[in-house]
C-alpha cells in the first residue's frame, strides 16, 4: 500500500479533531436535556456521532495515517472553552442554551457531510470502501435534517416574545 499524502492525513486529522469536539458537546446537550424529547433525541445522535468518529479512526488506520494527539486535544479543549459563553445569563443552561448546541452539532455534520463527500472522490486510489463512504455520507444527511427539526423547535420557544 502506498503511503497517504500530507494532505490527506493533514485533512483527516483536522476532521478527527472536530468530530472530538462534536463527540463532547452532544454527549453535555444530551446530559443538560436528559428525560426530554430532545434529550432521548441527542442521546440516539450522540451514539451515531461517536460511531463515526471511530469509523473516521479506522479509515485512518487502514491509510496507515496516525492520529495527531494535539489536534484530537484541542478539539476537546474547544469544547470545554465554548461552554463558557454565557447564553443571555451569567450562569446556568439557559433557554438559548440548546439552540446554540443544536447549531454547533448542525456545523459539525455537515462538516463531516463534507469529508465523507470529500474522501469518495479517491475512494479508488487509495483503496477505500466507496459503498461504505455513500452510507456514511446519506446518515450525516438524515442527521442534519433531524438537527434542523428539532433546531427550529428550539428557536421557537428560546427566541419568542416573553
Amino acid at each position: 500500500m502506498t503511503s497517504p499524502s500530507k494532505y490527506l492525513a493533514t485533512y483527516l486529522n483536522d476532521h478527527l479533531g472536530g468530530a472530538t469536539a462534536g463527540v463532547e458537546l452532544v454527549r453535555r446537550a444530551a446530559r443538560e436535556n436528559e428525560g426530554t424529547e430532545l434529550g432521548d433525541f441527542l442521546s440516539e445522535l450522540a451514539r451515531d456521532i461517536e460511531a463515526d468518529r471511530e469509523t473516521l479512526e479506522a479509515i485512518m488506520k487502514q491509510l496507515g495515517v496516525k492520529a495527531d494527539r494535539a489536534k484530537v486535544a484541542a478539539g476537546w479543549a474547544a469544547e470545554k472553552v465554548g461552554r463558557l459563553k454565557p447564553n443571555a445569563q451569567l450562569r446556568g443552561y439557559s433557554p438559548l442554551s440548546p439552540l446554540v448546541e443544536l447549531e454547533g452539532l448542525s456545523l459539525g455534520v455537515r462538516g463531516k457531510l463534507a469529508m465523507w463527500q470529500a474522501l469518495l472522490q479517491i475512494a479508488g486510489s487509495p483503496p477505500l470502501d466507496a459503498p461504505r463512504l455513500q452510507e456514511l455520507a446519506q446518515r450525516a444527511e438524515r442527521q442534519h435534517a433531524d438537527l434542523e427539526r428539532h433546531r427550529l423547535q428550539v428557536a421557537r420557544s428560546a427566541l419568542a416574545p416573553r
